[in-house]
């Protein structure tokens, strides 16, 4: 009886684990940043809701407080949410300090050239005006800026993560006042 002459050049038992073991981790770093990436644009999205439903809350009202204040809060609360079984807003991740109110006024020449000033401070914008050479017309904005950062799950350092490793996002909502 004669033995069969094996060809170890022909033998393709285990090829298809090998090709696993080469192309998994390509595929395993694919689905964790597209899942990094869902997440911090879920989070760019609730900072721009947050704000655009700030700009529509003030709109309705300011309560007791200035604009800003009530811009600022309304901001944290539409964003971090409120405490369980409480009407207060949470404090984190987003914090009053990463909300800037800023109040723009635009000057429309008659010849169409426009010109722009804007201030943090409602009581400097107030006293803003186009000033002289002319019919100008106003318009007068107020504007909400929602600063965040998002730190991704598997810090892969690519261009757009800035050397502390998160990713910086930032959403902005406005209206015209007048």
């Amino acid at each position: 009886m004669t033995r069969p002459r094996y060809q170890i050049a022909r033998d393709e038992r285990g090829a298809a684990v090998i090709e696993l073991a080469l192309v998994a981790p390509v595929l395993a770093l694919m689905v964790i940043g597209i899942i990094d990436m869902s997440n911090a644009f879920s989070r760019k999205l609730a900072l721009e809701q947050g704000a655009q439903r700030a700009i529509e809350r003030i709109m309705q009202t300011t309560g007791n407080d200035t604009v800003e204040n009530t811009l600022k809060s309304e901001v944290q609360c539409q964003v971090n949410g409120t405490v369980t079984n409480s009407t207060s807003c949470k404090s984190t991740p987003v914090a009053l300090s990463d909300v800037t109110v800023t109040y723009k006024l635009e000057c429309t020449t008659a010849a169409g050239a426009i010109t722009a000033q804007s201030s943090t401070d409602p009581v400097a914008f107030d006293a803003l005006t186009c000033g002289t050479g002319g019919p100008f017309t106003e318009a007068r904005y107020i504007e909400v800026i929602v600063n965040d950062k998002y730190t991704p799950m598997f810090p892969v350092h690519f261009s757009f993560i800035n050397a502390d490793g998160t990713y910086h996002l930032s959403a902005t909502a406005g209206m015209r006042t007048q």
